[in-house]
């Protein structure tokens, strides 16, 4: 098939049955594989919607400087949908998250501003807001408020499982949050296909939505410091908490059973279908989303 734009390759992304490992009940796990896109991860979806939304809206034009704070991949998939239209991008960047992301930013034109590890999302959020108080003409998406965030995956991932499954009863859906709009959007697409899907959010802990502290870990691009304005919490029916132990224990699993380089994310998304396999009846079908690829973590040992 021939494509005339990178842009284009986004989206319509595999759908995978995970082999190889003792699944209690009977149960079928199948995960949407996002390190397909040509970003590398599921936020390139979100990045061309959130640049198309605000240009429909009026928000930016073809001068406008692009500034948002990211964990590093709603940042590739930002700088991704910006080339298309020669757009400036800054991006305000906890130094915790991996070198591997940070480059990938610089490869696509991005600059990039670093807050301190210790102040999290948040320093990176305030840094980003001061900073388009001093650039003249410029637009944060922000992530974390902008209904075009689980818009985006209600209009995308959600038919896309549907169609993949070809009529099949999905009977959970089981996703990491960390802006929370993957998990809302496309589980509001799936409750509306079938309203008896079980919808379940991942967290790693250090995040709050399970009724936790929140404090540092190394499980990457999921877990939440504060809940979004666009959490619709009716949609979250079960909270699973996954240790960083646990998360690296599967990414490791899934290179050696399956043959997948996955991010800490996905390792902690299988745990929680593990889980979840348990609670349901005998021969229950498990959707889970494998958000981005292990390549952009080697620096942080996700193999050692």
């Amino acid at each position: 098939m021939l494509f005339r734009k990178t842009q284009d390759l986004i989206g319509n992304t595999p759908l995978l049955e995970i082999q190889g490992f003792d699944l209690p009940n009977n149960s079928k796990i199948f995960a949407k594989l996002e390190m397909f896109n040509p970003g590398g991860s599921i936020k390139d979806r979100l990045g061309v919607k959130l640049i198309k939304a605000a240009f429909d809206k009026g928000l930016i034009n073809k001068n406008t400087t692009i500034i948002e704070p990211t964990a590093g991949n709603t940042g590739i998939g930002l700088a991704l949908a910006a080339q298309e239209f020669g757009l400036r991008v800054v991006f305000t960047v906890s130094e915790k998250f991996s070198q591997e992301k940070q480059e990938l930013m610089k490869a696509l034109g991005a600059e990039l501003i670093f807050t301190p590890t210790e102040k999290g999302m948040i320093g990176a959020i305030e840094k980003a807001q001061s900073l388009a108080e001093e650039i003249k003409n410029s637009y944060i998406p922000m992530q974390f408020e902008n209904q075009a965030n689980p818009l985006t995956y209600y209009e995308t991932l959600g038919p896309e499982i549907i169609k993949d499954m070809e009529g099949q009863v999905i009977t959970s859906f089981v996703a990491g949050a960390g802006s929370g709009g993957t998990f809302i959007g496309t589980a509001a697409y799936l409750k509306e296909n079938n309203s008896a899907t079980r919808t379940t959010i991942v967290e790693p802990e250090g995040s709050i939505l399970g009724g936790g502290a929140a404090h540092g870990h190394k499980t990457e691009g999921i877990g939440m410091e504060f809940i979004p304005k666009f959490l619709d919490k009716t949609l979250i029916d079960h909270v699973y908490t996954i240790s960083d132990d646990e998360a690296f224990y599967y990414v490791k699993q899934l290179a050696a059973k399956n043959g997948l380089f996955v991010g800490s994310s996905s390792g902690a998304a299988f745990a929680a279908c593990l889980r979840e396999a348990k609670e349901l009846p005998e021969g229950s079908t498990i959707i889970t989303i494998f958000p981005d690829s292990s390549e952009r973590y080697l620096s942080k040992k996700i193999y050692q």
